[in-house]
């Protein structure tokens, strides 16, 4: 183990050493607007995954932003689902090129390691880079993160694609993140932790997107930062609160106790509002089953979704409750950018004091919700007829 994290270590200080020099100055001079651009599949495209708001390349802009504050910096998400180096070869100038970058992330390998040959692949990363070049934008290269070995992509041949991807950048003398090592890098520390930047086998989550983000501004800036302390969005209800404000009747789905009390609360800042509140049972259900139910609110396309998952419900490892808890929130986004809003609650109680594995349920629950992106609306054990204040309190509170 210490000797693979030692290799994993020499692998980071080599995707260092070489930047993107002129973005690098641009940043560091603040003088003119520097514009960057993230190509790749769903893993760079805003999807559920990464709460259907953002994924790196937006928690790019903010860390860059964070470094060089007096700099005006813009990123683009040029990500697209099911994409391969062939796609995106195939519509580099009017994502990418069109927008004349100073720079040009690339991360693509998780597709193309099931219908591109590693062959096809490295000719169609070299022509991206040249074609990006001769429009004078600089170039990084980006590993993928590693994944949850399956026979439709086994970690070997991804480890050949990211293998390929490293060789290329060394090969053109271009700046290189090397994010599978990133990730492995945890992985070699705690099996659990890397397990935790995942939101599916293959998509990381908004964890493992900060984790991104983290690698490839060190690579681009040469220094170090940290992410972790960035929450989620600060507008949860954005979506529900603007159809209220127009008059408009919204649709909520919600698990109890919310279903009896998020009807009075969002009346309580629209008197007039007209909400049809949709009961998602609990009762009686494991997190299997919950999971199960959670498939149908994409044909549901409700205005807003409220979870609270039963603290008493677990798994027999923390992995398989990490895995059953992001499905039920993976289910309840739209596929891709934000349709409707999803906020998601502690599980509710009235006993002052919680017993242990309610309590681990909750802590575990409390990252997963963060590390998704999604907003909480934070329970404290008590008398449950706190709860209708509560909440219109919380809702007040995030109004734009």
């Amino acid at each position: 183990m210490k000797a693979l994290l030692a290799f994993l270590t020499v692998f980071a200080c080599q995707a260092f050493a070489a930047g993107p020099d002129k973005t690098r100055q641009l940043l560091t001079e603040a003088k003119e607007p520097v514009r960057i651009v993230c190509i790749g599949d769903s893993i760079t495209g805003v999807y559920y995954h990464s709460g259907s708001v953002r994924a790196y390349p937006e928690m790019l802009q903010i860390a860059l932003r964070k470094l060089h504050p007096n700099a005006t910096i813009t990123v683009r998400n040029a990500g697209i689902s099911g994409d391969t180096s062939k796609g995106g070869l195939a519509r580099l100038e009017r994502d990418v090129l069109a927008h004349k970058p100073h720079l040009v992330t690339i991360m693509f390998g998780m597709n193309d390691l099931v219908r591109v040959p590693v062959a096809d692949f490295i000719t169609n990363m070299k022509q991206i880079t040249q074609r990006c070049h001769a429009a004078g934008a600089e170039v990084v290269l980006c590993t993928q993160n590693s994944i949850v070995n399956s026979p439709q992509r086994p970690v070997t041949k991804l480890a050949e694609y990211s293998q390929a991807i490293r060789d290329l950048a060394k090969t053109e003398s271009l700046g290189l993140a090397d994010c599978h090592a990133a990730f492995e890098t945890v992985r070699a520390k705690d099996e659990l932790e890397w397990n935790l930047l995942l939101s599916d086998a293959i998509h990381p989550n908004m964890d493992g997107h900060k984790l991104f983000a983290e690698t490839i501004s060190k690579t681009i800036t040469g220094k170090d930062m940290s992410l972790s302390e960035v929450g989620p969005p600060p507008n949860p209800l954005a979506h529900t609160l603007k159809l209220l404000a127009e008059g408009k009747p919204v649709t909520v789905f919600a698990m109890p106790p919310f279903d009896q009390h998020i009807a009075p609360a969002l009346k309580s800042l629209y008197p007039n509002a007209q909400v049809t509140v949709k009961p998602w049972p609990v009762e009686g259900k494991t997190l299997a089953e919950l999971e199960n139910t959670a498939k149908a609110v994409r044909t549901m396309k409700p205005n807003l979704v409220v979870i609270a998952v039963p603290g008493h419900l677990s798994e027999t490892t923390p992995q398989a409750f990490h895995q059953r808890y992001s499905w039920i929130m993976n289910w309840s986004l739209s596929f891709g950018p934000q349709e409707w809003d999803v906020v998601v609650a502690l599980p509710s109680t009235a006993k002052p004091t919680l017993n242990t594995e309610v309590q681990a349920n909750e802590a575990l629950a409390r990252r997963l919700i963060k590390a998704q992106d999604l907003s909480l609306i934070g329970r404290s054990p008590g008398d449950e007829s706190a709860l209708p204040d509560l909440l219109a309190k919380w809702i007040t509170a995030h109004k734009p």
